[in-house]
């Protein structure tokens, strides 16, 4: 009798069932989108960004999106959008998009793509 390759059919093997759920997790690499970053930037988008390094209270590097002046549903849609293009996490604070990481060199272009007319390091 053949023994049969527990890799195969996922006998025994207490990963098999992750192996399907693998395209529904979160990419780790940047989704640059054309709906969410145009080649040329729509018109009447915000005036300025100002774009920082923080630490949040962690003591972990966190960087800081402010001055968009869009309304919280605005603010949602561009945080989701900066998040894909990025490949990380963030969240909305009042006026302010915070995202986990050091983005502050590959931000100021997902920005200007999405309608920002300058962008401000503060």
């Amino acid at each position: 009798m053949a023994k049969q390759d527990p890799k195969e059919k996922g006998f025994n093997n207490p990963f098999a069932r992750l192996q399907d759920l693998r395209d529904t997790l979160p990419s780790t690499k940047p989704q640059v989108r054309r709906e969410d970053f145009p080649d040329t930037p729509p018109p009447g988008g915000p005036e300025r960004a100002v774009v920082r390094l923080e630490t949040d209270r962690t003591g972990k590097e966190v960087t800081v999106v402010e001055g968009l002046g869009l309304p919280a549903a605005g603010m949602q849609e561009w945080l989701q959008a900066l998040q894909r293009g990025l490949a990380c996490t963030g969240a909305v604070e009042g006026e302010r998009l915070v995202l986990r990481g050091d983005h502050r060199f590959k931000l100021p272009d997902l920005l200007l793509r999405r309608g920002v007319q300058r962008v401000v390091h503060g």
